[in-house]
C-alpha cells in the first residue's frame, strides 16, 4: 500500500472482500458548483451508489494525504473551501503531498488514486479532452493520457461539450482506449445525448461492459476503458442552445487570454450563466445517472 494513501475503512473492507466500489472525483465539489449545492450533490451521488449496491469512495487530497473515501465532514470541508483548493492533476500530486496541502482530484488523479486503492470503476460527469484550437495551443487534457495508462473503467457522459469532440476521439483511438457507448452507437455530447460522432462499440448491459474489462485486464493490456452514458432524455439540452452558449463562452475566454487548467472552470461557469442555470441542472443529473451505471458495472465486475 502506498504510504501516502489513506483508504476509508468501509472502502478498504469492500475491496478486500471483492465487493463493488465506485470512485468519485472531488473537483466537481470544489470547482464544479457553488456551496452548498456542491456538498448536497456529492452526498446525493454517494447515496445513489449505495442504493445501487456499491460502496462510494470520493477521492481527494487532504493535508498531503491521498484519500480514497471521504467522510461527510470532509466533503463539507471541501465544499466550503471551494475554488481555493488546488485543482490537482498528475503533475501536482508529489508537490501537494510533500507540502502537506489539499488538492481536488480531476479525472486523471481520481483514476490514479483509485488504482492505488484497488478500485476498478469510477463515475464522473465528463472527461477532459482535446481543446478547440489545440492544433496551435497544444491544450490537451491529461485525462486522455491517464486513460491510456491506468486500468480503470471510467463512466461519463462523454467529453465535456466545450472541447473538440472529434479530435478527442481520434486521440483516444491513437492511444488504444476503447470508447463504449452505453445503449448507443453515438458519442454523447455531455449536455445533449449525441454529438453525431460514432463510438467504437455499443454495449447494452453492465454485465457486457464488466466482461470486456475483465478480459482487457486478463490480457495484460495497459489502460482503462471509457464508457459514455447519454444524459437522460428529460434533462438533455437543445444542441443549438448549448452550442451557442459554448461558442460565446470560448470567445470571451480567448479575449481574456485564459489558458491551461483555468479554461474548464471558466467555460463551465460562463455557460451556466448564459443558459440561466440550465446547464448546471443538466450537469448534476448526468452525474447522478453515471453514478448509478458505474455501481451496476462494479457489481457485475465483482460477480
Amino acid at each position: 500500500m502506498n504510504r501516502y494513501l489513506d483508504v476509508k475503512e468501509d472502502v478498504a473492507r469492500a475491496v478486500a472482500e471483492g465487493r463493488p466500489v465506485v470512485a468519485l472525483e472531488s473537483t466537481i465539489i470544489s470547482h464544479g458548483m457553488p456551496y452548498p449545492q456542491n456538498v448536497e450533490t456529492a452526498l446525493n451521488v454517494e447515496r445513489i451508489v449505495r442504493e445501487a449496491g456499491a460502496v462510494p469512495a470520493t477521492i481527494a487530497i487532504i493535508g498531503g494525504r491521498l484519500k480514497a473515501g471521504l467522510s461527510p465532514e470532509e466533503i463539507e470541508y471541501f465544499g466550503k473551501k471551494g475554488m481555493s483548493i488546488t485543482k490537482a492533476s498528475r503533475r501536482d500530486l508529489s508537490i501537494l503531498c510533500a507540502k502537506g496541502e489539499d488538492g481536488a482530484t480531476t479525472v486523471t488523479t481520481t483514476m490514479m488514486i483509485a488504482h492505488m486503492a484497488g478500485i476498478k470503476v469510477f463515475a464522473t460527469g465528463g472527461i477532459g479532452g482535446v481543446h478547440r484550437g489545440a492544433e496551435t495551443t497544444m491544450d490537451i487534457s491529461a485525462d486522455l493520457e491517464e486513460l491510456a495508462r491506468t486500468p480503470v473503467v471510467v463512466v461519463c457522459a462523454g467529453a465535456k461539450a466545450i472541447l473538440d469532440l472529434g479530435l478527442t476521439l481520434e486521440y483516444l483511438e491513437t492511444h488504444g482506449v476503447p470508447v463504449i457507448g452505453y445503449g448507443t452507437e453515438e458519442l454523447p455530447a455531455f449536455y445533449s445525448r449525441s454529438s453525431g460522432l460514432k463510438v467504437d462499440y455499443r454495449m447494452d448491459s453492465p454485465e457486457e461492459i464488466a466482461a470486456a474489462f475483465r478480459v482487457q485486464t486478463s490480457l495484460g493490456l495497459e489502460g482503462g476503458m471509457l464508457v459514455t452514458n447519454p444524459i437522460p432524455e428529460e434533462y438533455s439540452m437543445d444542441p443549438a442552445v448549448i452550442n451557442k452558449a459554448i461558442d460565446e463562452a470560448i470567445d470571451e475566454m480567448n479575449r481574456k487570454d485564459i489558458h491551461g487548467k483555468e479554461c474548464t472552470p471558466f467555460l463551465l461557469a460562463k455557460v451556466k450563466e448564459l443558459t440561466g442555470g440550465d446547464s448546471l441542472d443538466s450537469n448534476i443529473q448526468l452525474v447522478y445517472n453515471n453514478a448509478g451505471l458505474a455501481a451496476r458495472i462494479a457489481a457485475a465486475y465483482c460477480e
